[in-house]
């Protein structure tokens, strides 16, 4: 539900941009991605296989919490923003 993800994604929005269009190259572009990729990237950073980025434990922090439906609520938000 993209409307849930919008609420939700609140937080992402402190470093990656009002709709996911992150106003500086130190975190990438999130408005406009395909939703699969968002929701894979996601729940790695969730289950803590995803690593290698400066930001991997920030990431990690913030995916802790949610649950599929959240990340796929995001996830449809953030692929629809542009």
């Amino acid at each position: 539900d993209p409307a849930r993800g919008q609420v939700l994604s609140d937080t992402c929005m402190g470093c990656h941009g009002m709709d996911g269009n992150s106003p500086t190259p130190d975190y990438p572009k999130l408005g406009g991605q395909h939703a699969d990729y968002l929701e894979h990237s996601l729940q790695a950073y969730r289950s803590s296989d995803r690593s290698g980025s400066p930001t991997t434990d920030l990431m990690a922090s913030q995916a802790k919490g949610l649950t599929d439906q959240q990340i796929a609520d995001i996830a449809a938000y953030l692929s629809a923003a542009e």
